[in-house]
């Protein structure tokens, strides 16, 4: 049997052009989501392979209308998780079934995720949106703050996380890293009052803000736990809000686990398709709720081997 070289990126092919592997990530994003409105991309909710200790979870995905580009990510849930626990997003050619390449690795999620929220920050936030809030100091924040500057020019920014050293240490790399002021604040509630457009990019099973910081014209998105018994988010902002978005409303119904939120939502793709006008005035207050869109990460890995394999 031939031997067929594969063309595979790894984290730490993505780290040394981080830059450019988020605008990327964000245009393929924007195409796919184009795709997702026109019935292009094929996305069905995730599933899981319970093995005991741990889960393997897949999503699956094809993009029709540009990429013609299909594949399936898989990663682990496993507690202790060390450098063979690596996710792999496997990209095939939709027409003739070719193998176009493996992307293994974290970075590849974490870049996916923060482009779908870029996006949705770019439709949903106020025009004149200044300052950008962010309420953890982890991998999705780090990321979601370089996609979110990458589709709007941010005066300042302003982060909190639970250890002070970290937020510090969070503020200072950041903020040297993008050229806009990045502040710590002291408390989750002082971000959300400075803020135009906030993100919580946490792994709480409790609220991380206080409801009553968060108010009109505010753009909220919300990344962690979902579920009416672990949300980050107050129920009542969700209760509150004039427009809920998510990028997988197939996703949100398959969830074993009850969403914690029972309001009507919109698909982020029928937005950007323009099929929906999303915010129609400036003091309304809009929400993402970011559930992983399946088949993005087929098509943001088949855009970046492209450029850089």
């Amino acid at each position: 049997m031939a031997v067929v070289a594969v063309p595979i990126l790894t984290d730490d092919d993505l780290a040394l052009r981080l830059g450019d592997a988020i605008g990327l990530a964000i245009e393929a994003v924007g195409d796919a989501l184009v795709a997702r409105a026109g019935g292009d991309l094929d996305a069905p909710p995730r599933w899981m392979l319970d093995l005991g200790a741990g889960r393997l979870v897949f999503t699956v995905g094809a993009e029709r209308r540009r990429s013609r580009a299909a594949g399936f990510r898989v990663y682990d849930t496993f507690p202790d998780r060390g450098a063979q626990h690596a996710q792999i997003v496997a990209v095939f050619d939709a027409d003739d079934g070719r193998l176009r390449g493996l992307v293994l690795g974290d970075l590849l999620g974490a870049i996916r995720t923060a482009a779908i929220d870029a996006v949705a920050i770019d439709v949903l936030a106020r025009p004149d949106a200044a300052t950008l809030g962010i309420v953890g100091t982890g991998l999705q924040a780090e990321h979601h703050l370089l996609a979110a500057v990458a589709v709007r020019d941010f005066r300042r920014v302003v982060v909190y996380s639970r250890d002070p050293d970290r937020r510090r240490d969070f503020a200072n790399r950041m903020g040297a890293a993008i050229g806009v002021e990045v502040a710590a604040a002291d408390t989750p509630e002082a971000v959300a009052e400075a803020a135009d457009v906030l993100v919580l990019a946490t792994t709480s099973r409790r609220p991380v803000v206080d409801a009553s910081a968060i108010g009109p014209g505010m753009h909220v998105t919300t990344l962690g736990p979902k579920f009416v018994d672990a949300h980050e988010l107050p129920i009542a902002v969700g209760e509150a809000a004039d427009l809920v978005v998510t990028d997988s409303l197939p996703q949100v119904e398959a969830y074993p686990r009850l969403f914690f939120l029972d309001v009507p939502m919109v698909e982020l793709a029928d937005i950007v398709a323009g099929d929906h006008p999303g915010r129609a005035r400036s003091e309304e207050l809009t929400l993402f709720c970011s559930v992983g869109l399946a088949g993005t990460e087929v098509v943001v890995a088949d855009r970046l081997l492209d450029a850089f394999a």
